[in-house]
C-alpha cells in the first residue's frame, strides 16, 4: 500500500495502558512510508518512555511545551504546520474532554489546538468512563467538529473484565486513515470499479477429497491491494482468505462454477477485470455424497472428468465497450507462445504471461516472473520481483491505458 507514503503524521500518545500499542502503530506508519512525529503527554510517559518512540520514529518526541529546542523555538506550532494527518491514539477521556473544551495546558493539547489537518481519534478507556454521559457528549462534539472518531473495540480490559472501551488494533487505525485518503484523493483509478479473482479452485471428488492446484492467491490479493491504493473500488472473488483491507469487498468461493457465478454477477458493473485465479480446467462429472472407500480388489480409482466453463473466454466474448479485461497465463513451457495464443483466443486487452516453472517464482512463492502482453502493443518483460511490486506495475499500466 502506498497511500501513506511521504505523509506527515503527528501521533499523540496519551496516558492509557494501551500506550504500548502506539509503538506498533508508529512502526506501521513508518513501514507504510510515512514520516511520524510523536507527541506525548506526561501521563503517557509513565507507561512507555519517549525514547521508545524516538527510536522508532527517528525524531525527538515532544513532551514539554517549554523544553528548549534547536531550530524551532515554537515547536508545537512547527509540528502543527508540518502535519498532514493528526492521530490521537490512544485517546483518554481526559484528552477528549480537553480537545472539546479547546484547552491548551500542555504540549499535546497546545499542538492539537493549533492543528488544522484531518484528525483521527481512537478512544481507549474503561467501559464505564466511555459510556459516561459526559464522554459520550464529548465524542459527539468531536465528530461535529470534524474529527474522525474510530470506535473503541469490545474485549478484555485492563481491569480484568470484558467490556467496551478497548483500544482498537493498530492495523485497523491504519486502514481507517488509508480509507479516508483513498476517498478524498484524486488517484489514477478513483471512481473505477475493479474486479479481481484469486486462488486455485477446488473441485470436489467426495466430502474430503478434491482436485485442485498449488495457487496460493498471493498474486490476486496483491492486485486487490494495489488497485485499492490507486483509488479503485475493489471486489475480490477468492478461493482463499488472506489479510485484506477492510474496504475491499471479498466474495468467497470454492469451485470453478461458484467462481463463474460470482464473476458473472459482478462483471457488468466492473470497469477493469483481472482474472488472476487458477481455475481448474476439469471437474469430476459426479461428486460422491460420502467418502470413497479404498477398494480391496483394485488398486485403481477411475474418475470421469468434464470440462469446466472457460470463465475468461466468456468475459472476453461479452465485455462491453470501455471494459478492460486482463487474463493470466500460468505456463511452465513455451511461456510466450502459449500466452500469445491465449491473448488472441480469449479476447483480452492485456495478458500476464506467468512463468511458474521455478520454485522461486509463481505458485506459493512470494516473487513472480511475468511478461505483459497487450492487445495493441509490444510485449513488456518485467524484472523478477515481489508479487506486491508486480501488482503495482500492472495496475499502473492499466491506469495509464484506461485513462
Amino acid at each position: 500500500m502506498q497511500l501513506l507514503k511521504d505523509k506527515h503524521i503527528a501521533l499523540y500518545v496519551t496516558g492509557s495502558i494501551a500506550a504500548y500499542k502506539a509503538a506498533l502503530l508508529t512502526r506501521l506508519f513508518i513501514k507504510a512510508g510515512a514520516q511520524v512525529q510523536v507527541v506525548m503527554t506526561k501521563a503517557a510517559a509513565e507507561f512507555v518512555t519517549p525514547l521508545t518512540f524516538q527510536t522508532l520514529s527517528t525524531r525527538p518526541v515532544l513532551t514539554d511545551l517549554f523544553a528548549p529546542t534547536a531550530g524551532n523555538p515554537i515547536k508545537h506550532i512547527h509540528i502543527a504546520d508540518w502535519t498532514d494527518i493528526a492521530v490521537v491514539a490512544p485517546a483518554t477521556a481526559d484528552i477528549i474532554a480537553t480537545m472539546v473544551s479547546g484547552s491548551a495546558h500542555d504540549a499535546a493539547s497546545s499542538t492539537l489546538l493549533a492543528t488544522s489537518a484531518p484528525l483521527f481519534v481512537a478512544p481507549a478507556m474503561n467501559s464505564h468512563m466511555l459510556h459516561n454521559a459526559a464522554t459520550q457528549r464529548n465524542l459527539e462534539q468531536l465528530h461535529a467538529d470534524g474529527a474522525h472518531v474510530i470506535d473503541a473495540a469490545h474485549g478484555f480490559l485492563a481491569e480484568g473484565y470484558t467490556g467496551s472501551g478497548r483500544f482498537v488494533e493498530p492495523e485497523a487505525i491504519v486502514e481507517h486513515i488509508e480509507s479516508y485518503i483513498q476517498e478524498h484523493s484524486t488517484l489514477p483509478l478513483s471512481g473505477k470499479r475493479v474486479l479481481i479473482t484469486a486462488g486455485g479452485t477446488r473441485e470436489d471428488i467426495d466430502p474430503v477429497r478434491y482436485i485442485g492446484n498449488k495457487s496460493s492467491g498471493k498474486m490476486g490479493y496483491a492486485l486487490a491491494q494495489a488497485a485499492f491504493a490507486l483509488g479503485a473500488k475493489v471486489t475480490l472473488v477468492s478461493t482463499v482468505q488472506r489479510p485484506l483491507h477492510q474496504d475491499i469487498k471479498l466474495v468467497p468461493v470454492t469451485s470453478a462454477e461458484q467462481m463463474q457465478f460470482a464473476v458473472d454477477t459482478e462483471f457488468p458493473r466492473a470497469d477493469v477485470t483481472i482474472m488472476a485465479a487458477a481455475v481448474a480446467d476439469f471437474r469430476p462429472q459426479t461428486t460422491a455424497s460420502s467418502k470413497i472407500k479404498k477398494q480391496s480388489a483394485s488398486n485403481q480409482l477411475h474418475l470421469d472428468l468434464v470440462q469446466n466453463p472457460d470463465i475468461l473466454a466468456g468475459l472476453g466474448a461479452s465485455k462491453r465497450p470501455g471494459q478492460f479485461l486482463i487474463g493470466f497465463a500460468a505456463e511452465t513451457d513455451d511461456v510466450l507462445p502459449n500466452a500469445i495464443k491465449k491473448l488472441t483466443s480469449k479476447n483480452v486487452d492485456m495478458l500476464v504471461a506467468n512463468d511458474v516453472s521455478g520454485n522461486d517464482v509463481g505458485f506459493n512463492a512470494d516473487n513472480n516472473r511475468v511478461t505483459l502482453l497487450f492487445k495493441n502493443g509490444q510485449p513488456e518483460k518485467l524484472a523478477t520481483a515481489s508479487k506486491d511490486d508486480i501488482a503495482r506495475e500492472i495496475l499502473q499500466r492499466v491506469a495509464g491505458l484506461i485513462n
